[in-house]
Parts: structure tokens; sequence; C-alpha cells
């Protein structure tokens, strides 16, 4: 009977890389992704790339949501945060915890990642892996093929199930093994290294720090995170402005049946949609803010609606006075 192996599977190159790597070792693997909220790729596109990757490599894949429970270690990370908002070190073990019991229910024998020594400055040096094992109870148990040769052999290796001598030695951020590789086992397909995650993004964690500081963080407001200009009234009401089209058409999908939207009326110009406790004074502001975003004329009017309150208004378009409404930007 073939060992069996848990590899997971980012979409990057190195996890790719790292899966390929121990197949050819002999050693059945299992691919495994984590959905990511803070992915900046759209999980559809992710999802045909994924498809096309452990297709071309030959490999059944798992798909694993990272839910509540996830966010709050984005709330209170034991071993802190990067240069942002990202948890690097508590993200990745909350994921091997999870690949553990994935490990145990297939009957798998040890994890593979596609982690390159040195790579990323936060959870890839030495001391941050060994904390990653011990935390994830782990321990000797995740293979990282393309830089195994600089760590003490896992339990793999001692066990013969692959070849150390066959495995790598790659430090640092430099990709060009890694592109050799690629090129020698005609991997075309797979996500670019850098950017894949927002809790690396200033403008995206000043408004993660927002729904935190008010206690609203939750999976439907980090979509909304994700679309348009954000504007804060107080603890209790937030404002997002579509920028396009598209943005437009996304608030309308992420709409809640108590959230107010706010359209112009035979005018080009963004939605806007609200969220939380409304009144008179901030629905003249947000119809303002409409206006400010307008093109064209300014003799138009914007509706307001509401679907659990049975609220359609409509208000006068009028251009906010001179710049106010910047004070309300997130």
């Amino acid at each position: 009977m073939k060992t069996k192996a848990i590899a997971l599977l980012s979409g990057g190159l190195d996890s790719i890389l790292a899966a390929q790597q121990v197949k050819e070792e002999g050693v059945e693997v299992t691919a495994l992704h984590f959905n990511n909220p803070f992915s900046v790729s759209p999980e559809g596109q992710k999802k045909e790339l994924l498809g096309k990757i452990s297709n071309q490599l030959g490999l059944k894949l798992n798909n694993e949501a990272l839910g509540k429970d996830y966010l709050s270690i984005i709330k209170k990370p034991k071993f802190g945060y990067g240069k942002n908002l990202n948890p690097c070190i508590d993200c990745r073990i909350y994921m091997l915890r999870k690949t553990k019991q994935y490990m145990k229910s297939s009957g798998a024998s040890f994890i593979v990642t596609g982690e390159v020594l040195g790579q990323r400055p936060m959870s890839q040096h030495h001391k941050a892996l060994f904390d990653i094992e011990k935390e994830s109870g782990l321990k000797e148990m995740i293979l990282r093929p393309l830089s195994a040769k600089l760590f003490p052999e896992t339990i793999p290796e001692k066990k013969g199930w692959v070849e150390r001598n066959n495995l790598l030695s790659i430090s640092g951020r430099s990709r060009k093994i890694q592109l050799q590789l690629a090129d020698k086992y005609k991997i075309k397909d797979y996500f670019w290294a850098g950017g894949g995650c927002l809790l690396t993004d200033s403008n995206f964690c000043r408004r993660l720090e927002d729904i935190i500081k008010i206690d609203q963080l939750n999976l439907a407001n980090i979509e909304l995170l994700k679309v348009g200009r954000h504007f804060r009234f107080g603890p209790s009401f937030k404002f997002i402005v579509g920028r396009d089209e598209k943005e437009n058409q996304k608030l309308d999908y992420l709409k809640k049946e108590n959230d107010y939207l706010f359209k112009p009326i035979d005018q080009a110009g963004p939605t806007g949609l609200g969220r939380g406790k409304i009144n008179e004074s901030i629905k003249e502001l947000c119809t303002k803010i409409i206006t400010r975003y307008s093109s064209g004329d300014q003799d138009f009017k914007i509706r307001i609606t509401n679907d659990k309150e049975k609220i359609d208004e409509v208000y006068k378009a009028e251009m906010p006075e001179n710049n106010k409404y910047r004070s309300f930007i997130i």
C-alpha cells in the first residue's frame, strides 16, 4: 500500500512544485485548499484555476472554507501581526491544525507544504517554522520539499517514504529555480506570488480595523470591505459607494434585506449601500455623496430603498458643501 500525504495547495507555484515532487517519490498525494475570505482573487476564478492545477497534477482536490472561528485569530493573534494586519504565523498554525484532521481521516502519514526558507520575512524563517510545527502538533510531520535539505530530517525522510537526496535546498526570495522546475514539469497554470492576501494591503486593513473596533467583524462585512469607497458615520452606520458598474452590481448582490440602497434616477452614477442605523441627516449626507461621484448635471433624483422597512423614498440630488464628506472617508 502506498504511503499517503496531504499537500496544502494554495495555487501558487511553490505549493504546486512541492506536491509534484512528493508525488514523484511514489507517495499518494491528496491536495487541500483553504478558501480564505481575505484572498485577493475571486473564489470563482480561484476554483477554475485550482481545478486546472489539480487535473494537471493528477491530484484529488479538497476545499475547506475558513469560517467564523478563523476570524478570532485576526482579532488577537498569539504571534502578532506583520507589517499590517497579517497574522501569518497564527494563520499557518490554524490551517495546519485543520490539515491534521484531514490527515487522520484520510489515513495520510504526513503533510506537504510549499514553504521556502527565507521567502517571507515573518513566517518563513527557522524559528517561526519550528514554532508553527510545535503549535500545530505536527513536529517532524511537515515536509517542505523545496527547502528540505536546510532543515533537520523529518519522519517521511527517516522512514524512507521520500528520498532526502531528491529534495531541494532553495532559500530566499529568488524564483529562478522554481521557474526552471515549472518549465521542466510543463507547469503553466498557477497564481503569481506576492499580494495574494488582503491582510497585507494597508488600505484594506484600515477598513478592517474600523469594523474590528466596533465589533462587527464577520464574513458578510468582510466581503463589503473589498468593494467601493467607504464612509463611516459614527459607530452605527457604514456607507459604501461603487466606483464603476462592476462594483455597483456587486453592491446590489451583497445587499441584505435591512440595508439601504441609494441609486440615481435617470442619471449615470454610483450605487450606494448603507448598513446600520440611519436617520434623516445621514440620508441627506449619503445622497450628497452619491451626487459628488455622479456624472453629468446635478438636476436629478436619488431613490433610497430598504426591503425590510419597505422604504421607497426619493431625494433631490445636491452637491456636498466644501468637500466636508471627505472627513467620513475610511
